[in-house]
């Protein structure tokens, strides 16, 4: 079957007068728009408030959608379609007719993001900012075929994205917490629940099951003096209450946690900020402009680093609720200084592996393979909420960073940080290796070299 992209069909037949775009100067595939609208969707998941994991399928399915829509502008793309667990064959274009595809993808990417979402109505004004764009500068058949087939694409990915047991989750039981020795409980100051308890249910993309990549046992819980269990707990103490400025200021940056409740006498507020995932798609925003990235490249990057977001995530969870450990600020405050407290408050799930190491790690992985190695870069994506750039000359070094500040902010133990950088990083490298997307691409497998 043949079709054609609007600007094929000018270059190569000429179009008519009608069919001339009416802005010769705009650029339609700008990759500014993508960046911006997934600038939009992250601080429409800041103000929704969306966990860590649930914000990685956030971010996934519209990127998807957004990339098989635009490969057909790029033929050295290939169709995700058969390499993701379920994706069937995505709907193709009519042959024959002019479609401005980078119009589609981001109606693609737009739907299926609002679909996902609570403030749909947020999204809708961005909406309508991005399509009078093309629709001042397009032929109005071309402008209106290409919503079209951006609706259709949409509409299949958000099919298939029904299918991944996310709905079917929203039911399941709450976890169960006990008593037992060494057993995850509830943390200060809400002592919420643990959140998704059953995300290790969720069909991940590219792994062929939540625990393909299994970390080994954490250390068994035992509080006796000079046991190893305690020596870990000590240190996370004795780094607690002697932490450097240059320690705190990793922490803080890296905190990323989506929901921080404070407690002024009978006053209750939160501050919102981006999750562990959406500071790694700043990342790839970041990237992506450095490397002047065209639209398809920004979304081929986007749309990988949101598969290793969403692959690490599954991995990780499903072990967090299998081995069920409890968090340092419990064992501290009960065995060694009922008054310490960690520079971080302590996000509501067990404790083994820690999550920013494995996602960190996938997603330093994906962005290694797209971009390479020696990648100096500097991270603004806290500078909205208050905190200063950092510098980084790799991806890697900068998924370590992420690793180690979880030590630094008093919420994990040294083995949830090694191991969760090992398990990321398989996670990642499982995925670049697997999945195809364009021809060509050399990988570039990363493995585990974190330091205490």
């Amino acid at each position: 079957m043949r079709y054609f992209s609007l600007i094929t069909l000018v270059f190569l037949l000429g179009l008519s007068a009608c069919q001339q775009p009416k802005n010769e100067d705009f650029v339609v595939d700008n990759p500014d728009f993508i960046h911006n609208a997934m600038d939009q969707l992250t601080d429409i998941m800041v103000h929704d408030i969306f966990s860590p994991p649930v914000a990685s399928r956030i971010y996934a399915y519209p990127n998807i959608a957004a990339y098989e829509v635009l490969i057909h502008d790029h033929p050295a793309y290939k169709t995700l379609a058969g390499q993701l667990n379920g994706l069937e064959n995505v709907p193709t274009p009519e042959a024959g007719q002019a479609y401005c595809f980078p119009l589609a993808s981001m109606r693609a990417f737009l739907r299926v993001g609002k679909a996902l979402i609570f403030s749909e109505d947020v999204m809708e004004e961005h909406e309508k900012g991005v399509y009078q764009q093309y629709q001042d500068a397009l032929p109005e058949e071309v402008y209106e075929r290409s919503l079209a087939y951006g609706d259709q694409v949409a509409q299949h990915i958000l099919d298939w994205a029904g299918k991944d047991n996310y709905k079917e989750t929203r039911t399941f039981p709450k976890f169960t917490v006990n008593d037992e020795p060494g057993r995850w409980q509830p943390t200060p100051p809400d002592y919420m629940d643990g959140i998704e308890p059953h995300w290790n249910k969720i069909r991940p993309f590219v792994l062929d099951s939540a625990g393909q990549f299994k970390p080994g046992k954490p250390t068994p819980f035992n509080m006796e003096e000079g046991s190893q269990f305690y020596k870990e707990a000590q240190e996370v103490y004795e780094i607690g209450v002697n932490l450097s400025q240059e320690q705190s200021e990793i922490a803080s940056f890296w905190d990323c946690n989506p929901y921080v409740s404070h407690h002024q006498g009978h006053v209750m507020f939160a501050t919102k900020k981006i999750t562990p995932g959406g500071h790694w798609m700043g990342i790839t925003s970041i990237a992506s402009q450095l490397k002047k990235a065209s639209m398809m490249e920004s979304i081929q990057a986007y749309t990988l680093v949101s598969i290793a977001l969403f692959d690490g995530f599954i991995s990780c969870w499903d072990e967090k609720y299998r081995s069920n450990l409890i968090r340092p600020e419990t064992v501290i405050n009960t065995h060694i200084d009922e008054e310490w407290m960690p520079l971080l408050q302590t996000p509501p799930f067990p404790e083994y592996p820690s999550g920013h190491s494995v996602i960190s790690s996938s997603a330093a992985i994906a962005l290694t393979h797209l971009y390479g190695d020696k990648f100096h870069f500097v991270d603004s994506t806290e500078v909205d909420y208050g905190l200063p750039p950092r510098e980084f000359n790799s991806f890697i070094e900068a998924s370590e960073e992420a690793a180690i500040s979880r030590l630094y902010g008093g919420i994990h133990y040294m083995p949830a940080i090694n191991n969760g950088v090992k398990e990321g990083r398989q996670v990642g490298n499982f995925i670049v290796s697997q999945l195809q997307m364009k021809e060509g691409k050399d990988k570039n497998l990363a493995t585990s070299s974190i330091e205490k």
